[in-house]
């Protein structure tokens, strides 16, 4: 019965991680895009995890922590992208 549950706990990590990455990615491009401040995404990312956090007891836990630094990976890879395109010479709106 232990053993069920934990193999339900991790197939749940195990695809909130790449869910998580691609919809911070996903906000921050897009957020990029129409507003073109590079690190707004970055920043709206932070305010919110604190804001959600701060009523949490067990924030640092090892799942949130991997939770919330795939989030800020996709946050970051977003705005990389963006800020690569740009360099390139691709216009966004």
């Amino acid at each position: 019965m232990m053993t069920e549950a934990v193999n339900l706990y991790l197939a749940q990590l195990i695809i909130s991680i790449p869910l998580l990455f691609v919809l911070f990615f996903g906000i921050g491009f897009i957020l990029n895009m129409i507003l073109k401040t590079t690190w707004l995404p970055l920043i709206i990312f932070f305010g919110v995890a604190f804001y959600v956090g701060k009523d949490v007891n067990q924030i640092f836990t090892v799942v949130n922590a991997v939770l919330f630094f795939s989030g800020l990976a996709g946050a970051i890879g977003g705005i990389w992208t963006i800020k690569t395109l740009r360099q390139k010479g691709y216009r966004m709106f």
